[in-house]
């Protein structure tokens, strides 16, 4: 196996455990790791969602044992999702990397002050 395999394998163990821990989905951390690999940002938000599809399947499984799931919000929320996901992909295609990883480091820095200052 060689050693970006390795790296492909160890950081789907962390965004696994992150991904299952704080319900982020896993992007946060995996789209960084791929940009970091050499990725096009294009190609890195399509290729994290293949791995958040497999990890997401494997965190639902694990969090439905403790009953920790609401499947009816749940599907609400994925019907949504699906609209906003076509939307998305097709913005991302009018995106530089270099624009887009700006653009994603801002939306995590919100992220972090909001969950930070937030009660």
């Amino acid at each position: 196996m060689g050693i970006q395999m390795l790296i492909m394998v160890a950081s789907g163990v962390l965004v696994g455990i992150g991904a299952s821990f704080t319900g982020l989905g896993g992007g946060f951390l995996m789209v960084p790791i791929l940009l970091f690999l050499g990725y096009p940002a294009q190609k890195a938000v399509g290729t994290s969602f293949l791995a958040i599809l497999v990890i997401s399947i494997s965190a639902l499984i694990a969090h439905n044992k403790f009953a920790n799931v609401d499947y009816k919000i749940g599907f609400l929320l994925g019907m949504g999702g699906i609209i906003g996901a076509q939307v998305g992909a097709r913005l991302v295609e009018h995106v530089s990397t270099a624009h887009f990883k700006k653009i994603f480091a801002l939306v995590l820095v919100a992220l972090a002050v909001y969950l930070f200052i937030k009660k």
